[in-house]
């Protein structure tokens, strides 16, 4: 008898928004059993990232060996990692332990256009965890990154289409490509999933519109679907332990959608930061929460 357990590696936010403590809500608020091994400290809040004081990898890998030592994790996420040596540090302890299913958000580059990962562990990225993840969720910049340096990003659904593809060609299980940097009123997240069938590898596409919503409250919103979808991923791993991960990839996505969905919706008009001016405020984790105590 025990809940799901899921893990995040990641970096922190002591605003509460993003990275560790976003994942720890998301996870809380979906009803998985949150545990964290720490990639990073990070001074941030809603205007933005002051500091990062990065962690020794062999203190990184007590952490993790700390929690899946003594605990079986259902499914994984990756987050913030910085450093080719840490990305190398993750792609190994991810081959020689069981951490469940493996959800790779990238961040590589943040909303703002910032790069958030060295550049020599760009090609880290590409070569190890992107092969070794049962589904990666790059935004538009970072998709263009990992496919190579002169790639420019997709401007359209269909280039959104292509690109997913191409990750899948590039040795990716599942790619969800999010929409967020499209110049559009409506918002197209594209899902593309290999599918080994007796002829070769096929993908099937599954694409989700919405509208975008007239907020500019949305910090923290990739990592918080990603650990959405890490949530869903390790409740289908704890009812079916032996069932493939591609059989659980699309529901994930389309549940953790509908939550980030709610958690902005909700958070929309929030004002939560001292100087208001230039914030972007966090989304709404415990939407669901809140409302079941209504």
């Amino acid at each position: 008898m025990r809940p799901p357990i899921a893990l995040s590696i990641a970096g922190t936010d002591p605003s509460g928004g993003a990275g560790i403590q976003a994942d720890l809500k998301t996870f809380t608020a979906l009803g998985v059993y949150g545990t964290t091994v720490i990639t990073a400290l990070v001074a941030q809040n809603t205007h933005g990232v002051s500091r990062v004081y990065g962690i020794d990898d062999d203190f990184v890998a007590d952490q993790l060996a700390s929690v899946a030592d003594d605990m079986p994790i259902d499914a994984t996420k990756t987050g913030m990692l910085g450093t080719r040596s840490l990305v190398e540090l993750v792609s190994r302890q991810a081959r020689e332990r069981d951490l469940g299913y493996l959800v790779v958000d990238p961040v590589m580059v943040a909303t703002s256009g910032h790069r958030l990962l060295d550049e020599d562990a760009v090609d880290a990225v590409r070569t190890l965890l992107v092969p070794q993840a049962d589904l990666i969720t790059p935004n538009l910049p970072e998709a263009a990154l990992l496919l190579g340096d002169d790639v420019p990003e997709a401007t359209n659904p269909e280039q959104m289409r292509l690109q997913a593809t191409e990750l899948i060609g590039r040795g990716a299980s599942a790619v969800l490509l999010k929409g967020g940097h499209l110049d559009s009123g409506e918002l197209v997240d594209v899902l593309a999933v290999r599918r080994e069938t007796s002829t070769g590898t096929g993908v099937d596409i599954t694409e989700v519109a919405h509208p975008r919503l007239d907020t500019r409250h949305t910090h923290g919103t990739g990592c918080t679907l990603a650990a959405a979808i890490t949530a869903h991923m390790a409740a289908a791993r704890h009812a079916a332990p032996e069932a493939p991960a591609e059989s659980h990839v699309v529901s994930a996505v389309e549940n953790s959608l509908a939550y980030l969905n709610r958690a902005i919706t909700s958070a929309a008009e929030w004002t939560i930061a001292l100087q208001p001016e230039g914030a972007h405020g966090p989304v709404d984790h415990l939407v669901d929460l809140r409302a079941a105590h209504l």
